[in-house]
């Protein structure tokens, strides 16, 4: 195995925490991670990783050699690129995550565009509320809304998302319509649970620089995207929806927006991809398409994006 290679695993591997699933993201039998692990600290004279039976973590000299690695991979990566077409040097495919609507809304309809300007890039889309490990799902990068977990990833912020709450005539006729957030105790919400930590979401609305939440109970509560609003079409109660999500439903009459001056706050959107895929030439020019998409469909830029 030549240097770099070497370089590559060990990377892996640090990504991972873990000899099992580097090797089987690399398509490596385990004992030859193994094998070019013990390889490479064998060439550089120092031990690299404290190895467990439950995880692997670097040791000082490894965190150190980690960085370097993967200025080297950037570096000889860009190199092998330097005299190929835009075309040739963006050849590959992606594996990219993202919430459901927006892949099926925003993401799916625009996509014919960016494969006909590059034909040699393929993208799998996998499309979930779900989150996911990049690392051990080999995924590229995955699109985010909501405050983000603690994590190594790169985080790439892109704009906020416009909620709103609405609900449909239906159930507006039956119940009345709500002015301002003290006439919710008179309302039903549809719940929704958190598809990760199943914790159910409270009403929230800005006031001013401050976030209100109140805890109401509805009758129906569900853990996805299409469900909330599905039901919220059947009369079932109010919800608080990224506009985007039922801009169509809004212009056709089945959904009203509610209390317009009490929204809850923006939700952030964010673009995760691990450290080693920083100069990919076909990440880039994905991802750099995909902000664009997403910022002038569904939310407002950040600022300095």
């Amino acid at each position: 195995m030549d240097r770099i290679d070497l370089f590559r695993v060990f990377a892996r591997v640090v990504e991972c925490a873990n000899f099992t699933r580097a090797a089987d993201t690399l398509g490596m039998p385990r004992s030859s991670v193994s094998a070019a692990i013990q390889e490479l600290e064998n060439r550089i004279g120092t031990r690299l990783l404290n190895r467990t039976t439950r995880k692997v973590t670097t040791t000082q000299d490894g965190a150190a050699f980690y960085e370097r690695c993967l200025r080297l991979i950037a570096d000889m990566e860009e190199t092998e690129n330097l005299f190929r077409s835009a075309d040739s040097a963006s050849a590959g495919t992606l594996r990219v995550d993202m919430p459901g609507r927006i892949g099926r809304l925003i993401v799916a309809p625009a996509l014919p565009a960016f494969l006909n300007a590059y034909p040699r890039i393929d993208v799998e889309i996998g499309a979930t509320d779900r989150a996911v490990d990049l690392i051990e799902e080999r995924i590229d990068c995955a699109l985010r809304v909501g405050t983000l977990n603690q994590s190594e990833l790169i985080a790439r912020p892109i704009g906020d998302l416009t909620l709103i709450n609405v609900a449909s005539p239906a159930y507006l006729a039956r119940h009345g319509i709500p002015r301002d957030p003290g006439d919710l105790a008179q309302h039903i919400p549809v719940g929704y649970a958190s598809p990760s930590s199943g914790r159910l979401a409270q009403w929230e609305w800005a006031d001013g620089d401050t976030v209100r939440t109140l805890a109401i109970k509805g009758r129906v509560t569900v853990n996805n995207a299409e469900a909330y609003i599905a039901c919220c079409l059947a009369g079932l109660g109010l919800i608080q929806i990224p506009a985007y999500d039922v801009e169509a439903h809004i212009r056709a009459g089945e959904l009203v927006e509610v209390m317009p001056e009490f929204r809850a706050a923006p939700m952030p959107v964010t673009l995760l991809y691990p450290h080693r895929q920083h100069l990919s030439r076909r990440f880039q020019v994905f991802a750099d398409w995909l902000v664009e998409i997403v910022v002038n469909r569904c939310c407002e830029r950040t600022e300095g994006e």
